[in-house]
């Protein structure tokens, strides 16, 4: 696998994660108790977007080492799916 498309394949693994750890450890403005006017009760009450990223980069990097290692080094195919799963 070329660096460009492991860049690739890995900033989409990033993005991707990033939807799903946003919501982690998300304390509303009305769980804290302290509804800003203006503002939905349901909006954060402070920001926490470095820890969202940390974490987040840390996931996306486990994501894409086991990818990494099933389709560049394995040399596993998306064809060869179908031998991993259960038949009946």
């Amino acid at each position: 696998m070329n660096p460009v498309s492991a860049f690739a394949v890995y900033f989409i693994v990033w993005w991707v994660t990033l939807f799903t750890v946003l919501s982690v450890g998300l304390k509303t403005q009305d769980d804290a108790g302290q509804v800003i006017p203006g503002t939905p009760a349901s909006a954060p009450a402070g920001s926490h977007l470095l820890r969202v990223f940390f974490i987040n980069t840390i996931v996306a990097t486990v994501l894409f080492a086991i990818f990494y290692y099933a389709f560049a080094i394995r040399g596993w195919t998306f064809d060869d799916l179908p031998n991993f799963l259960p038949t009946k």
